[in-house]
Formats: structure tokens, sequence, C-alpha cells
């Protein structure tokens, strides 16, 4: 039996730059990337969405907004 992966995603950082503020956890500087979300099926790209992420650059947490 042979097991088929007919979807895929990949994401690639096109942008890094520095954000307000400071981390809750340790207090290091805020890093806010921009992430290109791709989707894959059958190996053709049918969805492409672009997000932004939040970073500490000290202890390399993910951030989550809460507004």
């Amino acid at each position: 039996m042979c097991l088929v992966f007919v979807c895929d995603q990949d994401e690639r950082v096109i942008a890094r730059q520095s954000a307000p503020g400071a981390c809750p956890y340790c207090g290091g500087m805020i890093q806010a990337m921009d992430v290109e979300s791709q989707l894959r099926f059958c190996f053709l790209p049918f969805y492409f969405k672009t997000k932004r992420k939040f970073y500490c650059s000290v202890c390399g947490r993910r951030l989550v907004l809460q507004y």
C-alpha cells in the first residue's frame, strides 16, 4: 500500500522589520514578519495568502495580537 500526499503548504518569509513594544515574557524587541503562505494541490499552487506574524527576537516566542 502506498500513501501519496497530494496537498502541501509552504511558508516563506518576505520581509522582516522591527515593531514597537516589548515582549511581555522577557522584555526583548519584537519583530514583525510578512509571511507568504502557499497551498498546493497535486504540485499546483492554487491559494496564496500573505500574513503578518510577530515574534520576540530574544526568546523566539510567537506573539498574538489581542484587540
